[in-house]
């Protein structure tokens, strides 16, 4: 629907501006004819007025020749007497027949003395003609006349022909009648080229936007190089990005409740798995115990629901820091990780466990969130220290920490999976040797929020090292 409408406007702007040309040319001829045909009528006038007067000083001066002075072609001047008789006339005319009606020649005697009266009249001499009318008063009419002029005195009368007047009027018209239909039409192609190539853009611009359109996605409008539509494609592309950025939002939004509802769905399938064990242990002895109370002594009831009761404490805890996972931003700081694996290596050596030494070698910087840090650390070091021979070794440079035993290792084709929540390995990751099966799973995700990750390779001192990397500051 775009390009058609494009096309009507253009259209429509070709049309109005061809039609307001039009309309001015053709006033303008009109006034032009009317100018021109003033113009000639005014010097016409000019010429028979001028006549009038100087036929009449020849009456009053008694200097009558015997053909009465004209000068254009077609000029014809006469001297009438009261009863509309020629007294005298020039040698274009007859000397019987007046060159103006009776009608006519009473308006002329009717008029001021003092001046000609000129006025548009029929003519049996010129057709249409202006003649020029002024009466010499019986007064001032010389003795050999005064019998002819009477009491009312004599009219002299000039008139010249209207004949070139008209046909230069028609000529202009008809030269105006050609040549302003070729000016519009020409004007009219000029538009509509000069429309073409200035809506040029436009279409570039609805075309682009159509693209976007269709694609639904990123995209920005070609931006001309000056000129409102510049400013135009400007403002259009600041608005497709702010909407993109809208969108992009909306979708992290989208994606981050998907998430969220992912992680809740499987804490509830992770929990409901993982508690059922302990719960039925726990459900067990306390069935032995009040069934046969003679031979479940209360200390060892004791100890084995503790036992169980720390297993189900460990991995709630263990669950609901992952299902924190993403749901609260972490701190982004400059850290030092040989003091945190110090701090790690510490709080291991106190907590009841095989004889494995943790020693921490070298130094480095981090960014990271401490806390979160600190945790990927302690669970990578309690899931060496449990799998290690004799040994276990903290190893810090900038941006990484690896922990490294001797122990037996995790095969190749097994890495990626232990990462996997709930995974146990079944040599040498047996449940008895302890933990949930959640270390390696929260260490990675914590890692992996503060823009790091947990890896798995070959140790230096024959196991597992896991390696531990986070931005450098």
């Amino acid at each position: 629907m775009t390009a058609p409408r494009r096309r009507t406007l253009r259209r429509r702007l070709t049309l109005l501006t061809a039609g307001a040309l039009a309309v001015a040319l053709a006033a303008g001829g009109v006034l032009l004819v009317q100018v021109v045909t003033a113009q000639r009528v005014d010097a016409l006038d000019e010429a028979v007025v001028s006549r009038a007067v100087t036929v009449a000083d020849l009456v009053r001066t008694d200097r009558l020749p015997d053909s009465l002075p004209v000068v254009a072609p077609g000029e014809v001047v006469q001297i009438l007497d009261p009863a509309g008789r020629v007294v005298a006339t020039s040698g274009t005319a007859s000397q019987t027949l007046p060159v103006v009606t009776p009608e006519v020649a009473a308006r002329g005697e009717a008029a001021d003395g003092t001046r000609p009266l000129v006025v548009t009249a029929a003519s049996p001499y010129a057709g249409q003609a202006r003649v020029a009318m002024l009466t010499v008063p019986a007064a001032e009419v010389p003795a050999r006349l005064a019998d002819v002029a009477g009491d009312r005195g004599l009219l002299v009368v000039a008139a010249t022909s209207l004949g070139d007047v008209h046909a230069t009027a028609r000529t202009l018209g008809w030269l105006l009648a050609g040549v302003v239909p070729v000016l519009v039409l020409g004007l009219g192609l000029a538009v509509w080229l000069v429309l073409g190539r200035a809506l040029r853009p436009v279409e570039d611009l609805r075309a682009a936007a159509e693209e976007v359109a269709d694609s639904g996605g990123p995209g920005s409008l070609p931006v001309p190089a000056t000129g409102e539509l510049a400013a135009l494609a400007t403002t259009l592309n600041t608005m497709l990005d702010r909407l993109d950025a809208a969108a992009s939002a909306e979708r992290a939004a989208a994606s981050s409740a998907r998430a969220a509802a992912q992680r809740q769905q499987a804490f509830v399938a992770d929990a409901a798995h993982e508690l059922r064990s302990p719960l039925a242990s726990l459900r067990t002895a306390l069935e032995v115990a009040a069934r046969h109370p003679e031979v479940y002594p209360r200390t060892e009831l004791v100890a084995d629901l503790g036992a169980d009761v720390a297993r189900i404490s460990a991995l709630v805890e263990d669950l609901l820091l992952l299902a924190r996972v993403g749901s609260r931003p972490l701190r982004a700081e400059p850290l030092d990780l040989a003091a945190v694996a110090a701090r790690v290596a510490a709080e291991t050596a106190e907590a009841p466990a095989r004889a494995v030494a943790v020693e921490v070698v070298g130094e480095g910087g981090a960014t990271g969130d401490a806390a979160a840090v600190e945790r990927v650390l302690r669970n990578l070091v309690a899931n060496a220290r449990r799998h290690a021979r004799t040994r276990v070794r903290v190893t810090v440079a900038p941006g990484e920490v690896a922990v490294e035993d001797d122990g037996h290792g995790v095969p190749e084709a097994e890495r990626e999976r232990v990462f996997a929540r709930f995974v146990r390995l079944e040599e040498a990751r047996e449940r008895d040797a302890g933990g949930s099966g959640l270390g390696l799973a929260i260490a990675r995700e914590l890692a992996r929020e503060q823009g790091g990750d947990v890896t798995l390779h070959d140790s230096s001192l024959g196991g597992l090292s896991a390696r531990l990397e986070l931005p450098v500051p």
